[in-house]
C-alpha cells in the first residue's frame, strides 16, 4: 500500500472499535508508557493533546503535568512549536482543531519526545498525517528519544518510508 491508500486503511479499522474500547486501550498504552524506563528517568517531556481518533493524551497530561516540565506543540505555519506547560497556561483552537497551550515557545532541552501517528511499523518507521510536522520537527532533535504511541490496529508489518521520514525510537501500544 502507498500512503494515502494506508491512511484510508487505518481509518477503516478504527471504525471497526467502539469509543469505550478506544478509551480503555489510550488508558493502558499511557500506563505503559508511564513504566517506561526513558518516561521515568525525563524531566522534560513533549506529549501532545490527542485528536479523536488518537490514542487519548490529556489525562495523562493532566496527572504528570506537576510532576515532570510537559511541553505541547503548536502549529505556527508548517512548523511545530513547542510550548511549555504551565500553571496559568491559557489553551485556544488550533488549525486543526486541536487545543495548543498559549505561552512563548520553549527553548529548553527535551529528554522524550512522544509522537502520535497514523500507522508505525516494528522497525520505528512511523506514517503521519501528511505535512511532515512532527518529520521537520523531529530531525532539529536527533539525539532526543521518540516513542510512538498507538492502538494495536496502526501496528503493521510494513510502512512506506521516505528519505526525509524520521523513525522512532520505540513504539508504545498493547499487542
Amino acid at each position: 500500500m502507498d500512503k494515502q491508500e494506508l491512511r484510508k486503511h487505518i481509518k477503516q479499522l478504527k471504525k471497526q472499535y467502539d469509543k469505550t474500547w478506544l478509551d480503555n486501550t489510550s488508558m493502558q498504552i499511557m500506563h505503559l508508557l508511564e513504566q517506561n524506563k526513558s518516561f521515568v528517568l525525563s524531566h522534560n517531556v513533549m506529549l501532545y493533546y490527542a485528536l479523536p481518533d488518537e490514542v487519548q493524551t490529556a489525562a495523562f497530561i493532566n496527572k504528570w503535568r506537576y510532576q515532570k516540565r510537559i511541553i505541547l506543540p503548536t502549529v505556527v505555519g508548517d512548523d511545530i512549536i513547542p510550548v511549555e506547560l504551565a500553571d496559568n497556561t491559557a489553551f485556544a483552537e488550533g488549525d486543526f482543531h486541536i487545543l495548543e497551550p498559549r505561552n512563548k515557545p520553549y527553548d529548553g532541552n527535551f529528554d522524550l519526545i512522544v509522537v502520535p501517528g497514523v500507522a508505525f511499523d516494528k522497525q520505528g518507521n512511523r506514517l503521519g498525517r501528511g505535512r511532515g510536522y512532527y518529520d521537520r520537527f523531529l530531525s532539529l532533535h536527533p539525539q532526543v528519544k521518540r516513542i510512538g504511541i498507538c492502538y494495536p490496529f496502526q501496528v503493521m508489518e510494513q510502512v512506506p518510508v521516505e528519505a526525509n521520514d524520521i523513525r522512532m525510537d520505540e513504539i508504545i501500544s498493547i499487542f
